[in-house]
């Protein structure tokens, strides 16, 4: 390997937890004006004690997104306000929450599964091995920590994200916003507010697709 010999082609995302997603989204989409372009609902996932969570992804240009961590049962006790300083240890005490630690992480991303394969060939023979291989809804991954213990992920896209997705995320987030504002929010009150939002847009749905055929 020689410093030209890399397939890497950028940030795919840099990811972080978070407390509020309310102001998180009013914050990053309607300040800043970054859509909202991917979510994952994610529930009995990772060990028994690992909360339910939704990752969800705004687009920063150039290909790049920044993603955040909700985990149902953390409460919204810290972050929000304007100018807030945040500490998660105000909030866990000294022992912070595996799950909390490993959700910061920078993902880079690849071209194909031969790229992503190479990669984990490289770790694999490292003092760095590749600790998980995971197929997402739309990526493929490898994870390890690096030298400082952080976690690092080298993706690729499995198939493009279709519209239906972008407007599933979208669903989805005015879902979370509804159900975090109200006392103890749940993995599966996020579900049934989702399943209400899709009723209630069906009919507009419809008209504007009807709108469209009829223009061609």
């Amino acid at each position: 390997m020689t410093e030209l010999d890399h397939r890497v082609q950028g940030v795919d995302h840099v990811a972080f937890p978070t407390f509020d997603p309310a102001a998180t989204v009013r914050f990053y989409r309607d300040v800043l004006g970054f859509p909202v372009v991917h979510s994952i609902c994610a529930a009995g996932w990772g060990p028994e004690d690992h909360p339910d969570f939704i990752h969800f992804f705004f687009d920063i240009g150039n290909g790049d997104r920044i993603a955040f961590f909700y985990y149902f049962g953390t409460g919204t006790e810290i972050g929000g306000a304007p100018g807030a300083k945040g500490d998660v240890y105000a909030r866990f005490g000294a022992e912070v929450p595996e799950f909390f630690v490993r959700s910061r992480h920078l993902a880079i991303h690849v071209d194909s599964d031969e790229d992503l394969l190479e990669y984990r060939r490289r770790l694999d023979a490292s003092d760095w091995p590749v600790e998980m291989q995971i197929q997402h809804e739309t990526i493929e991954s490898i994870y390890t920590h690096d030298p400082n213990g952080y976690m690092f992920e080298i993706t690729r896209a499995m198939r493009p994200v279709t519209p239906q997705e972008d407007l599933d995320a979208n669903l989805t987030i005015d879902a979370l916003l509804d159900v975090v504002s109200e006392p103890e929010p749940t993995f599966g009150k996020l579900l049934a507010r989702k399943a209400e939002l899709i009723v209630e847009r069906a009919a507009d749905w419809e008209l504007t697709r009807s709108e469209q055929e009829a223009g061609r």
